[in-house]
Formats: C-alpha cells, structure tokens, sequence
C-alpha cells in the first residue's frame, strides 16, 4: 500500500482547498494506506512584511520539518495542496532530498498567475500568459489589491522560474480539468508530468426529485461570479422563483428583482437539500473557474446546470444532456436557457438521469481512488526514471 505525506498551507478563510485535501487523505486512510497529513495555517502570518515575503520563496523551517518528518523509506509520495505561502516551494527540495516522488495538485492557478485566478475586475485576464512575464499582475496589483503584496507573489514565482523549481521538482502536477491542464502547459509546465483528475463527492448526498420548481444559485456573491449577470436575467423572469444561497461583496449593493429569495450563508447538508429540491442550478461565472465542486454537487443530486460556456465548464456540463451552456455574460441567452428549461419538463427530466449518471460514472470516491493510485504510480515511475537518469 503507497504510504502518503500530505501537505497543505490552510487558508484564513477555509475553502474548498482545504477540503480537497482532507477528503482525500480521509479516502486513502479508508482503503489502508498510512497517511501523514503536515500543515500550516496562515493565521500565522501576521503583519507580513518582507520578512514574509522571503518565507514565500523559501522557508527554512518547512525545509528541516519535511526532513524530519520523512527520513528515506519512510514514505512512498509526497502529495501538495497548497505551499503558498508558509511552506514555500523549499518543501518540494526536502522530500526530494529523501529521494520521495512529489505530486502537486493545481487547485487555482497561482504558478501562472500571482492571483490565482486568470481574472482582473470581475473577467478572464491572461495578460501574465499572453506575454509571458509576470509584469502585468504588479502593474495592475493582481494580489488582494496590493501592489506590494503582488510583488512578492511574483517574485517568488519568478525566482522558482529560474531555479528551475517547477520544472524539475515535481514528478507528476494534478490538473482538476483539461482546460485548467492546457493553461498551465501555456504557463511553462511540463506537458507529459500533467495529469488530469477531478475533484469528488462523498458521501453521495442521494438524487433528487425537483418538485420545488424553483432554480438555484450557490455560491459566492461577487462579480466573478456574474451575479449581476444572474440578477439582470431574473428581471425577465418574474413568474420562475430564484433562491440564492451564498454571501459575498456583492451582497449588500446588487439588487434582486421581485421573486428573488436571498439565504445567505447555509450549512452544506441543507444546501444539497436545496440541490435535490431545485429544478435547474444556474452558474453564470464569467472567469475560468478550476474545478466548480458546486456542479458536481448538482449532478450527485441529479440536478441539472445552466451554466456559462467558458474555460473548464463545459467539461462539467454537457449542453443539452446534462443541462444547458449560455453566452458568458450574457443575460438575455441566459434568461432564454432558463426559460427553456421551466417549458420543458420532459428534455429536464431526461438531463436529471443524466446529471446523476455522468456523477455515478466521474466523480464517486471510488472512481477517484483509482485515478489517485494511478497518479502516484506515474509520480514513482517518473522519480525512478529521473535517477536512473543521473546516475
């Protein structure tokens, strides 16, 4: 059985990262393998500063701690989540100094790009691809808005650039859809060490029925988000209710036309409820979202997805069998998606079956255990190519 160190800088505000990794370390303990989990938590940050700025590019601490927690033998992969910015890439060295193969997930799209998102002001941005310099991201402060803050990114990035550091560190990367993979391909990575393996969802939350005759919106309330796009498609649609549930900057300025219900945060197991109640979930993003875990949410509960045609989505949604693909941005053609899908309830009841089998055959525990195992043996081989080549 491979044994796993599992390694994860946690957010200040937890998210879906986070998650992933203890969902995935919770599977493999499942099914006997011996998982070490090493973490951070940047609620330790503080003030920052350059003194953080240089632990980003290389953290000494994280570099002893790796070594001390994997003497040679001791594990079979060194798994990354996130290294940004407490662990640093100084981490990747460690475990390759135990002669342990190291795979990296790409959950966002910091190693292209300092923000993360391949967005600027609520729409796609890929300035820093485009021109391949990271120049643009400091001029238009990419990074929480904050012209030095998005210089440090950089920088970081641009030192391991140089160093080689992503090139050569990382036996096997993880890409969550093939779009998100060709961007990276675009970004520098190695094409042939980038594996595609989406994220999952377990405990299966059941199918269900859709008698709420309502759609749904979750998620986060903000422009690259297109909820104002979602608000101005409703004001065409008075007579089909719309609940929306999630918080975010936008919560308190836009405005919700009559027939809007607006929940607010709520716990996850009510929100599935809400997905097995609604008739369609609608996700009009207009950025290049990675991995939208709130589709694949949608489909286990057989809840078809209008969704905007753009970056990974049409991975997720398949237009006119799983749901329906709009113009992104777009609120007239998303209006008209909508409206489609309230007059024909014969085509959504066939999506429905097909939502939860496209889940039943993609996105189970199951199914991913194996493309994970898979991935690890491809990280293994890679390292014992890599040695036998420099030896």
């Amino acid at each position: 059985m491979v044994s796993v160190l599992s390694v994860h800088n946690r957010y200040q505000q937890p998210g879906g990262e986070d998650h992933v990794f203890a969902s995935e370390a919770e599977l493999l303990e499942q099914r006997g393998h011996k998982v070490v989990r090493y973490e951070e938590n940047n609620l330790r940050i503080g003030r920052g500063g350059p003194r953080a700025a240089l632990t980003a590019i290389w953290n000494r601490d994280s570099f002893r701690r790796i070594h001390s927690l994997s003497p040679s033998g001791l594990f079979d992969i060194a798994h990354f989540h996130n290294t940004f910015p407490l662990i640093s890439p100084s981490a990747y060295y460690a475990a390759r100094d135990e002669g342990i193969p190291v795979v990296q997930t790409l959950h966002n799209y910091r190693l292209v790009c300092p923000g993360a998102t391949l967005s600027r002001n609520g729409a796609v941005c890929e300035s820093c691809l485009d021109q391949n310099t990271l120049l643009p991201s400091v001029i238009h402060s990419c990074y929480r808005n904050s012209l030095g803050a998005t210089a440090a990114v950089a920088t970081m990035l641009a030192v391991h650039r140089i160093k080689g550091t992503y090139r050569q560190m990382v036996d096997v990367y993880i890409a969550l859809s093939e779009f998100a993979r060709s961007k990276f391909i675009a970004g520098g990575l190695p094409a042939k060490r980038i594996a595609v393996k989406p994220n999952f969802l377990s405990p299966d939350p059941g199918r269900g029925d859709g008698r709420g005759r309502f759609a749904l919106y979750v998620g986060r309330l903000s422009e690259e988000k297109g909820i104002r796009v979602l608000a101005e498609a409703w004001r065409q649609l008075s007579d089909i209710p719309l609940v929306v549930a999630g918080d975010g900057p936008l919560s308190r300025t836009v405005v919700w036309p009559a027939g809007v219900v607006t929940l607010g945060n709520w716990p996850h197991a009510q929100v599935l409820q809400l997905m097995r109640d609604a008739s369609v979930l609608v996700f009009p993003s207009v950025w290049y979202e990675c991995a939208p875990m709130t589709i694949v949410e949608a489909l286990a509960c057989g809840l078809p997805v209008i969704a905007s045609d753009l970056g990974s989505i049409p991975e997720f949604v398949a237009d006119r069998r799983t749901g329906l693909l709009f113009r992104p941005g777009d609120a007239d053609d998303l209006a008209q998606n909508v409206r489609w899908a309230f007059d024909h309830s014969e085509e959504m009841q066939l999506m429905r079956d097909a939502a939860r089998r496209e889940y039943e055959e993609k996105y189970t525990a199951e199914r991913n255990y194996k493309m994970l195992i898979d991935i690890y043996e491809m990280a293994i081989e890679n390292s014992q190519r890599r040695r036998r080549a420099a030896s």
